[in-house]
Formats: C-alpha cells, sequence, structure tokens
C-alpha cells in the first residue's frame, strides 16, 4: 500500500508540474522549439544492465556493448513524460553505458565489456558520452549519474569479498593503509572530486543552455552489516560485516556527498536516491531488496557466470548482478529524476 501510495503522489506531482508548464509555455509561442532535448550519460546504474529488454533490441546491428535498457529510469521517465507532457513533448538520448567511468562522459573512449552477445574480437571503443549525445546549446536537460566506477566501487566489493575469507584480513585496512601500487580511499575520494568538476564544466561547455541534474547513488549496503548473511551470495557473501559498514560509512556516503558537493559547486540540482533507498539494500528479502546481490534475479539475456572469474551464480538459479539495482530501484529512482526534470523545465 505504501508504495502504492508513493507512486499515487509522484503522478499527481508531475500532472500538476505538467500544468505548470504548459501554463508557463504558450502553444506555438515564437521561438519555442517543438520538444525539450534530454540527454541521459552515466555507467549501468543509469543504463540498467539486467532490468527489462536491451536498447537496442538483442541482435541489433546497433548494439554497443552499453547494456542499457528498457526499465532502467531513463526509459521509465521517458514513459511518464510522454504520459503527462511538461508543455511539450520531451525527446530523451540515452548514450549511458555500463561501466563508464567519469571521464567517460567528456573526455575519454570506453570500451564496453557487455557479456551479452558480444562481437567477435570484443565491443568497439565509443566516444565520450558527451559526443555521443551531440550535446549543444539546444540541449535543454542533462542527466548525469556516474562516479562509482572510478573508485572503483564494484572491484573494492570483490577486493572485500575476496579478503572475507582470509583470517586476519580487511578490506578496511587494506584500502585505509594500501599496499604499492594501490590508492587509499581518501586518494580515491579526492582523484574522484577532482575528475567529477572537470566532467560537469565540459558538459556545461558543450550544453551552455541545459539545466544539468546530478544523480547519487542508492542506499546498496545496509545500516548494520550485521543484517548480511556471509553465506549468502544473493547478499554481499562472506564480506566481513565490519567492512561492509566501512563501506557505507567510508566509501558509498561520502561518494555521494563528494558528488553533492561538485553539484552545488557549479549551481546545478543533485537527485538523492540514498535516503530514500535506506532499507531496500542488498541484504534484505526479495521482496523488500531494490538492490540485488552479488547473485540475484535478472532477465534470461543476462549470465549466470562472470566471464574470467571463478564466480557462477547457476547453482543458485540466480545471474550475476554484482550489488546493482533491480526493477524496483529503478523505479524508485525514476520518481525522483523524473520529479528533478520537471521542477528544471520550469526554470527555462
Amino acid at each position: 500500500m505504501r508504495r502504492l501510495v508513493h507512486r499515487q503522489r509522484t503522478g499527481a506531482l508531475a500532472v500538476g508540474l505538467a500544468l505548470a508548464v504548459s501554463v508557463l509555455v504558450p502553444a506555438g509561442s515564437a521561438g519555442a522549439a517543438d520538444q525539450y532535448e534530454w540527454a541521459a550519460l552515466g555507467d549501468s546504474y543509469t543504463a540498467g544492465g539486467f532490468v527489462g529488454e536491451p536498447q537496442p533490441p538483442l541482435g541489433d546491428a546497433s548494439r554497443d556493448g552499453c547494456d542499457r535498457t528498457s526499465d532502467a529510469y531513463p526509459g521509465i521517465v521517458e514513459r511518464e513524460l510522454d504520459e503527462f507532457p511538461p508543455g511539450k513533448y520531451v525527446h530523451l538520448t540515452n548514450v549511458s553505458c555500463g561501466n563508464a567511468v567519469i571521464t567517460d562522459i567528456g573526455s575519454t573512449r570506453q570500451t564496453p565489456i557487455s557479456p551479452v552477445e558480444p562481437p567477435a574480437g570484443g565491443w568497439p571503443a565509443v566516444d565520450p558520452q558527451i559526443k555521443r549525445a551531440d550535446l549543444n546549446d539546444g540541449t535543454d536537460v542533462v542527466t548525469v549519474g556516474v562516479g562509482g566506477n572510478s573508485l572503483p566501487f564494484g572491484g573494492m566489493l570483490l577486493k572485500c569479498l575476496e579478503l572475507g575469507v582470509t583470517p586476519g584480513k580487511s578490506c578496511r585496512e587494506y584500502y585505509t593503509s594500501p599496499p604499492d601500487g594501490e590508492e587509499s580511499i581518501r586518494d580515491k575520494l579526492a582523484r574522484v572530486q577532482d575528475e567529477y568538476v572537470e566532467m560537469l564544466a565540459r558538459v556545461h561547455e558543450a550544453a551552455p543552455k541545459a539545466k544539468v541534474i546530478t544523480v547519487g547513488y542508492p542506499a546498496v549496503l545496509p545500516e548494520q552489516g550485521s543484517d548480511c548473511n556471509r553465506a549468502s551470495l544473493t547478499e554481499l557473501g562472506a564480506i566481513k560485516h565490519a567492512d561492509i559498514d566501512w563501506l557505507r560509512e567510508n566509501v558509498l556516503e561520502p561518494l555521494n556527498n563528494t558528488i553533492q558537493q561538485v553539484t552545488s559547486f557549479f549551481g546545478d540540482r543533485y537527485v538523492d536516491v540514498y535516503s530514500s533507498s535506506v532499507g531496500h539494500d542488498a541484504c534484505q528479502p526479495a521482496d523488500t531488496k531494490w538492490v540485488e546481490g552479488i547473485c540475484g534475479d535478472a532477465a534470461d539475456y543476462w549470465p549466470a557466470k562472470l566471464p574470467g572469474t571463478l564466480l557462477n551464480c547457476a547453482p543458485l538459479s540466480k545471474r550475476v548482478t554484482l550489488v546493482h539495482p533491480n526493477a524496483q530501484g529503478h523505479a524508485n529512482a525514476a520518481a525522483h529524476v523524473e520529479r528533478a526534470i520537471r521542477l528544471a523545465l520550469l526554470d527555462l
């Protein structure tokens, strides 16, 4: 019932904002474009990966290995904006890509690593997302969800999983006083901040008239590490409870804070999806979690084995989900991003 009420309230807000924008934008007004241009940039938490139907479809020659899906939050928001248009049609250009790092948004070419129908020889590199989205002075809204892979958060989780079965070792110690060749968590977060500043500067330069909206990360980790069953790969596996608490307090929350602070520095809008997702982390029951665990439920096309590793979720009748949002998680993100976009359009 709570979810239904939440959706009803969101729908009512959408209708109200749509009516407000329709009043502010006279039909056929001189100089007004016939549609808004929205570009969605980001990593797998934006692209979707295993949630919904692949976009482009499986077998399509235009597939690029980025694993965008129909039920990731950009697609959900697009459908809501179609149903309740904010004065004008909103055209979405979604170039988000799984495994993208911050620099892949504005300056570097990314080589996708999708395990779904990869071509012989692997996926070819793709241009920076700013270029692929063709950001320009006609772009009205840009949403950006990126940062985790730049730590990299997923790599840290796998290291914590490895150290979880090593007596006397912890990933807190590993990343606080790292071995040669590994950055400390303090250095990682400092680098992420610098990269995020440069990335947002490039976005604003490419789309000088756009309203820029950044999207943080959900509460993928529980409020108490002891909530997790260390024998369950459908949660966080063997990661020590103390390390789960450390990852939440010293990695995930500071990452979101960094994104929010840089966003505020540029005068942009930050979307907090963390607060609303507390209690829906990867260690909750299946009907409560908005984030799948290391192994979890995913569409049939998604693999049960992680290429190049020993991780195999097939014996559990699960697929390799590596702590990513499920359909409920994307629906929650969509509600917040949709609201932010409608509010941004009011300022145009």
